[in-house]
Order: structure tokens, then C-alpha cells, then sequence
């Protein structure tokens, strides 16, 4: 026997230990179906949810907020336009990113809102 018979003795003796028909072929796609399943869920559809998140942490930027861009330079938003932002890095200095150069925004407007009621709190004491 030959490796050249192979596919045509294969296809002679599918008839007798084989389910056959429409069932058969179904079930032997089964497997692949549930991998891409499994990578929608585990995968794809996390990412998609992660993008949403970005986009509209980017789209909520606004003046004053404190940001850490993707090369770890931290610094305060001072003026937003529309692709690009100025972060306040130092006294002095001032440098212009792309919006999607930001990689996080730190709670600065909470933290500096609970300080300030935190001061006014204590003058009215």
C-alpha cells in the first residue's frame, strides 16, 4: 500500500463505522465552533470593551486633570484641543501630546475637591 492510495482507501471505508449524512458533518464542525466561541469570549470581546473604555476617557479630557502618558510622563492638563492636548509637565514647562498618547487620568479633581472642602471645613471651624 501506498501513500497515494491513502485518501481513496480512506474514502471507501467511510460508510461503515462512520455516522454519515448531515449530523455527521455538523458534529465534526462542532469543535471548531466552540474554540472560536471560546475566543470571542475570552479575547475579543474584552478588547472591545477595553477600546469603549479608552475612547471615552479620552473624549472626557479636560483642563486641569492630572495624566500619565504611554512613554510615563506625568503632568496636568492645560489647555485640550482637538487632536492634540498641552500637558504642564514643570513650572516652565509645557508639552503637547496626541489624545491617544494618554494612558491614564489620576483622580486630580477629586482629590484636589475633597482637599479643598477638606481647608474650607476647618475655616469655618
Amino acid at each position: 500500500m501506498s501513500l497515494f492510495n491513502l485518501p481513496l482507501l480512506l474514502a471507501t471505508t467511510g460508510g461503515e463505522g462512520g455516522t454519515g449524512g448531515p449530523a455527521g458533518s455538523i458534529l465534526s464542525f462542532a469543535p471548531f465552533i466552540l474554540i472560536i466561541a471560546i475566543f470571542y469570549f475570552l479575547i475579543i470581546r474584552p478588547q472591545n470593551r477595553k477600546q469603549k473604555e479608552t475612547q471615552k476617557m479620552l473624549e472626557a479630557l479636560k483642563k486641569g486633570d492630572k495624566v500619565v502618558t504611554i512613554g510615563g510622563v506625568h503632568g496636568t492638563i492645560s489647555s485640550v484641543k482637538e487632536k492634540t492636548i498641552v500637558v504642564k509637565v514643570d513650572d516652565n514647562t509645557k508639552i503637547e501630546f496626541l489624545r491617544s498618547a494618554i494612558s491614564t487620568v489620576t483622580d486630580s479633581s477629586k482629590s484636589e475637591d475633597k482637599s479643598e472642602e477638606k481647608s474650607e471645613e476647618k475655616k469655618a471651624e
